[in-house]
């Protein structure tokens, strides 16, 4: 996820509330990685439950509607399928675009698969605040 978070950093994650509560485009949220039994990912929501989701030219876009990207990330000026995301999923990208092992690579993230939200930064200081 660099540039929006770093390794070592220390996280609160609620993994309670979206249980009850939806998920929002842009979130970042811990997950059970589809390819590996075990070992969780964060990534951030970019598609939501039955919307379509397609990279032109790095550019993102759902259900057709270029999405403004208000957060650091990497540019990556590949292009992707459209893909559609079922309901009870997300379609999840990592910050660091060309580097990433994400929806790309593995489709879309079952609500189940979900272990929280990232709510906080707490560690380092210097960097703490919510996500």
């Amino acid at each position: 996820m660099d540039p929006s978070l770093e390794s070592g950093d220390r996280l609160v994650v609620d993994r309670l509330s979206h249980r009850w509560r939806r998920i929002r485009r842009f979130d970042v949220v811990v997950f059970e990685c589809p390819m590996q039994k075990g070992v969780d990912y964060v990534k951030r929501v970019v598609g939501l439950p039955g919307e379509t989701v397609e990279l032109q030219g790095g550019e993102l876009h759902v259900n057709g509607d270029l999405v403004e990207q208000e957060f650091d990330h990497i540019d990556y000026l590949g292009s992707y399928p459209l893909v559609e995301v079922p309901e009870g999923s997300y379609y999840v990208l990592g910050d660091n675009r060309p580097r990433s092992k994400d929806s790309r690579c593995f489709g879309p993230v079952s609500k189940e698969q979900v272990r929280g939200v990232v709510r906080l930064r707490v560690y380092p200081l210097g960097r703490a605040g919510s996500m």
